[in-house]
């Protein structure tokens, strides 16, 4: 390998430095295995539209590694000096144009004195020479006249009914000859017998396929094509309408009214319409020869711009993993739920996109997003990876603001979540939130049980009231035996709970009192461990790669996203610094005298046992 490499390693892998114009010509020698990316999507990605285009030169919506190093080899063999490839320029400097051709377009658009061809001045000499090819062949149309346009503006329609019908009226005469060449062929030629019994047990409509497939009319020698209306007619019912607007649009103005259409009467009607064929025929597609030069010098200016930093967030994510910039791939900004998230893709399905950026191990939250613009809604679906603080207050209707890479805010809504660990802290308080809400719910289902008991108590004396009082019966004698076992599983159950309150209280009087802080920290330590090191795990496995996956690249490489890089993905709410803060809060709730005293007799109880000792 003549190129020597660098590599700087980020993401936990090696990824090559792509710095110099010599970088850029030599990764055809890189081992493609070095790549991070082996394509990338047209479409849902921050970059130019246009460069990308051009570089698909198969126009099948991904930019392949094969056809960003053709991309690199165009442009080399048209400058005098590569180097240029590396500058960041806006456009193509005159003097590194190598292509006479180029060059010499190149000076037609420069000032006097003009050194660089930006990329707009490119674009706008390519459009402008199209709207002066386009301008002269209309121009030949109306210099032709009635040649050219014989019903005037008419003319189009009168060539689109002809073009709907031509390739059917074209068969039914082929086969009237062919009746007046051999009387055999008239039945023959028309629907058979069996062709139209297979109809009786089908669903008809006017258009449908069996039908359409039959003749237009009857053939035979001679025949004509009527063109009347009505079940009379003698049509095909799935062509009568066609047959129609064929007679309105074309026939009458051109021919004059009459009740059928001959093979004669047809071929005169398509040589009156044939000057309007040949002149759509012609209309220029894209530009003319004479202006290839300036096609390719707007793909030039394009190439010298465009064709490093997309190298840099193609064969290496130099942008992502740097911060040097925002990556392709990152369309935007999302703010919800006091944090900021910089990690954003466009999504086009989000149920199919989560399918597989689910394996990425990151927790990613779904939105759809609109805004109006120029008084027509705009639509947008997104995924954001949300890397610091907690999932608590992250579910599906909350809404927010996007904003994209050109500063426009859009409204956003969660619609589905990809729930996975976020952050150590999270991870070590989630089995007392759980323990928490589990003992919340409980709590609220025996206060729902409890007031249900209240109000059905309620209601039924409610319908006893007004009624005749009945004697009491008799009061029934406890039965000691019946409750036995029930007040002995309750004994069970609060000796149970005593003995290990009394356990754990005796371990932490029979420590010193440095000790009990330690020891209670310990004790929540060994509950939160278990998800402290699995969610440990999952964030250090969290992969980049489904998730660009799942919207069209061939991520070639495991693009990671550690604990540190992760955090800096999502910015937290914070007080800019010198601010002020009064900590005084008017509504803040009134502090209640037992915790006060829950707390001195805490104190009081551990001093004593301390005493004791």
């Amino acid at each position: 390998m003549s190129h020597t490499w660098k590599f700087f390693r980020a993401g936990g892998f090696d990824q090559v430095r792509i710095d110099t114009a010599a970088d850029l010509l030599a990764l055809r020698e890189l081992d493609q295995k070095l790549w991070v990316a082996l394509s990338c999507p047209v479409k849902g990605i921050e970059f130019d539209a246009r460069s990308l285009a051009l570089i698909d030169t198969d126009s099948d919506g991904h930019v392949r590694a094969p056809e960003l190093l053709a991309a690199i080899d165009w442009a080399a063999a048209r400058l005098n000096d590569a180097e240029v490839l590396a500058h960041g320029l806006a456009g193509v400097p005159l003097a590194a144009i190598k292509d006479p051709a180029v060059l010499a377009a190149a000076q037609g658009l420069l000032p006097a004195g003009g050194e660089l061809v930006s990329v707009e001045a490119a674009s706008a000499a390519e459009t402008e020479y199209s709207a002066r090819a386009l301008a002269a062949w209309e121009a030949l149309a109306s210099s032709a006249g009635s040649t050219v346009k014989p019903l005037g503006e008419a003319t189009e329609a009168a060539c689109a009914a002809v073009a709907e019908v031509k390739e059917k009226l074209d068969d039914f005469f082929v086969r009237c000859r062919l009746a007046a060449f051999d009387m055999r062929a008239g039945e023959a030629l028309n629907a058979s017998d069996d062709a139209l019994k297979s109809l009786g047990a089908a669903a008809l409509s006017a258009a449908h396929a069996d039908i359409a497939a039959l003749p237009l009319a009857r053939v035979g020698a001679g025949a004509t094509v009527p063109l009347g209306a009505g079940s009379e007619s003698g049509i095909n019912p799935a062509w009568a309408q066609r047959i129609a607007t064929l007679r309105e649009a074309a026939v009458v103005p051109l021919l004059g009214a009459r009740a059928a259409i001959s093979e004669s009467d047809w071929l005169a009607l398509q040589d009156q319409l044939a000057g309007y064929v040949a002149w759509q025929a012609a209309r220029p597609v894209g530009l003319p020869p004479e202006a290839e030069a300036v096609r390719d010098l707007e793909r030039l200016a394009r190439y010298v711009r465009d064709l490093l930093p997309l190298a840099n967030n193609f064969v290496a994510f130099r942008d992502f993993y740097t911060h040097q910039g925002k990556a392709t791939f990152q369309i935007g900004t999302l703010y919800l739920d006091g944090r900021s998230a910089e990690l954003c893709v466009a999504v086009n399905a989000a149920a199919k996109h989560a399918a597989l950026a689910g394996l990425s191990r990151i927790c990613l939250v779904y939105c759809d997003c609109t805004r109006v613009g120029d008084g027509n809604e705009e639509k947008l679906s997104i995924a954001a990876a949300f890397t610091a603080g907690d999932s608590d207050q992250l579910m599906v209707g909350r809404n927010g603001v996007f904003y994209d890479r050109q500063g426009r805010d859009w409204n956003a809504t969660i619609v589905k979540l990809v729930e996975h660990p976020i952050s150590l802290r999270q991870a070590f308080w989630s089995p007392y939130k759980r323990l928490m809400r589990m003992v919340g719910e409980q709590l609220q289902k025996l206060a729902a049980g409890k007031a249900a008991a209240v109000e059905s108590k309620l209601g039924a004396t409610a319908v006893g009231v007004g009624k005749k009082v009945e004697a009491p019966a008799a009061p029934q004698a406890f039965d000691v035996g019946k409750f036995a076992g029930i007040f002995a599983a309750i004994g069970l159950a609060i000796g149970a709970i005593g003995t290990v309150l009394a356990g754990v209280m005796s371990g932490l009087l029979g420590l010193k009192w440095w000790q009990m802080p330690l020891a209670v920290g310990g004790l929540m330590l060994l509950i939160s461990a278990p998800a402290m090191v699995l969610a440990w795990f999952k964030l250090r496995s969290r992969n980049l790669g489904p998730i660009l996956d799942a919207n069209g690249w061939a991520v070639n490489a495991r693009a990671r996203i550690n604990i540190p890089f992760g955090t800096s993905l999502t910015q937290l709410a914070q007080l800019p610094p010198g601010a002020e803060r009064a900590l005084t809060d008017p509504y803040a709730e009134k502090e209640q005298p037992w915790k006060t005293y829950a707390a001195i007799a805490a104190v009081l109880f551990v001093a004593a046992a301390w005493l004791t000792r």
